[in-house]
């Protein structure tokens, strides 16, 4: 294998975990490489305002919030291939080899920052809009939409949680789902149930998000009756659960029954310089900050990993 191909470090994934990570590694004076198959950022790459994130009174719209991370960590010399990881397994000599379909790359330790995507409604406008009305992260964009109707789909934890938040900004919160009774623990059902702002429409799907530059309302269908209506919301919040992008592991890793990767407080999993941060990981708090502060201690610890099993 060409020596362009060896590195000290690898980094699968380009979300803010995946970039803290990559900078804290090649400012560590590690030879670094980020793979990722998409676009940098991730999911703040569709989020138009991230109010959120420490340093940006101003807020800050989250497609350059990720190519400034993305040059930060390139000005300090990490490099950037943009495939996809296919596999990865390690060798007898502890090195790791990632394989994608432009070829394979070795590193002396990897991190794992592939990230979550939120599971979709798949319904017209949905796709078109997010990022302007549509949103998975109600944490991130509730305060968007004060004072305001909005609706919140699904009957899990989540949705309850996040309804529950949202209640604390808009006038009135229609919660869509698709059954007759709530998936959600007890005391959260509860909850949501006295809440005077949170109206329940029951066996009830989304057909169509409509707007033009904005979400402005919703086709709605009786999933018993088959009857249709029109609601006015500024804002659809969706919550039909996530998916972790861990199935390139192959059983490499044990995960949890959500197909989440288990790491300790330094981010490392069962098996030598694997790590795993962000999304990705058990209990990640989902949100930019969290990740990035996951993503570099993933590195640093990646960092003394190979300082105490590769001596120069």
């Amino acid at each position: 294998m060409a020596q362009s191909n060896n590195y000290d470090i690898i980094v699968i994934g380009g979300g803010p975990s995946g970039l803290a990570a990559g900078l804290y590694a090649a400012r560590g004076r590690r030879r670094t490489l980020l793979l990722e198959k998409g676009v940098v950022g991730g999911q703040i790459s569709l989020t138009d305002r991230v109010e959120n994130y420490p340093g940006f009174p101003e807020a800050v719209n989250g497609f350059d919030l990720a190519q400034a991370m993305l040059q930060q960590a390139e000005n300090n010399g990490m490099e950037t291939a943009y495939v996809e990881v296919t596999g990865m397994e390690q060798s007898e000599n502890n090195l790791w080899r990632v394989k994608t379909a432009q070829g394979d790359y070795t590193a002396k330790a990897v991190i794992i920052t592939s990230g979550a995507d939120y599971n979709r409604l798949g319904v017209p406008g949905e796709e078109r809009l997010t990022g302007r009305g549509v949103s998975y992260c109600a944490t991130c964009d509730a305060a968007f939409f004060k004072d305001e109707e909005v609706a919140v789909v699904g009957g899990g934890d989540a949705a309850m949680d996040e309804g529950l938040f949202t209640s604390r900004y808009a006038s009135k919160l229609n919660m869509i789902h698709r059954r007759d009774e709530l998936r959600a623990s007890r005391i959260l059902q509860e909850r949501a149930l006295a809440n005077p702002k949170m109206q329940f429409l029951w066996n009830t799907v989304v057909d169509e998000v409509v707007g033009d530059n904005q979400v402005t309302s919703l086709q709605l269908k009786n999933v018993i009756t088959g009857e249709k209506s029109n609601i006015g919301v500024s804002a659809i919040f969706i919550f039909i659960g996530q998916h972790p992008n861990s199935d390139f592991l192959g059983g490499l890793l044990p995960l949890d029954e959500g197909g989440h990767i288990h790491v300790d407080d330094w981010m490392r999993t069962g098996l030598p310089g694997l790590f795993a941060a962000g999304d990705v990981r058990k209990n990640s708090a989902r949100q930019v900050v969290s990740s990035a502060g996951d993503g570099a201690t993933a590195a640093i610890s990646a960092d003394h990993y190979i300082s105490n099993n590769f001596p120069d």
